[in-house]
């Protein structure tokens, strides 16, 4: 009989060993479900969107064409004061010798926010949240409008002009124009 029980412990000895063995007080790996972890939003490595955009815009040079200049004797530098206002209203059309422009190929004005081509006139838009600007505009608007180089992102409308047309923001993603959308708004 003590032959049997040595058997019997040695047996039961090595079960144990093996069941603990296979479990490792490992937590119990969490379903989705079960999760409380939300995933974060990625904005480019910044804290927000509307800073990723803000970036964005920087990076873009959207300041250089739809900000007015103002002469330094440095040269021309963004007027603080109207910062992407784009060209100034009151602003009179610009005096162009069309042998010049036919000769160059483009006449940009002194402030940068109106060139002169073949195609005409164009004037940089108004990026600022005013009513006068994008301020009554949808995201989705904004969307259309840089995507398919549409003014004011309505369908049907005229083709944005050149230098805009040919500017690569058309082909960036949704999520880099809806970050360059709610820093504008």
């Amino acid at each position: 009989m003590s032959k049997f029980y040595s058997i019997l412990i040695t047996g039961l000895v090595f079960a144990a060993i093996c069941f603990t063995g296979c479990s490792e007080n490992k937590p119990a790996e969490s379903t989705p479900a079960s999760t409380a972890e939300v995933e974060k939003p990625n904005f480019g490595g910044y804290e927000t969107q509307v800073r990723w955009g803000q970036h964005l815009v920087t990076i873009g040079g959207c300041n250089d064409c739809h900000t007015p200049k103002k002469m330094t004797p440095m040269g021309p530098v963004d007027d603080s004061t109207l910062v992407l206002s784009g060209h100034p209203e009151k602003l009179p059309a610009p005096d162009v010798d069309r042998k010049q422009m036919e000769s160059k190929g483009l006449v940009v004005t002194a402030d940068f926010t109106a060139w002169i081509g073949p195609w005409g006139i164009s004037y940089s838009a108004n990026l600022t949240p005013d009513e006068t600007g994008i301020g009554n505009w949808k995201e989705d608007q904004f969307l259309y409008a840089i995507k398919n180089s549409v003014s004011k992102g309505l369908a049907g409308s005229r083709p944005l002009m050149p230098p805009m047309s040919m500017m690569p923001v058309k082909h960036m993603t949704d999520e880099e124009l809806k970050a360059i959308f709610a820093y504008l708004k």
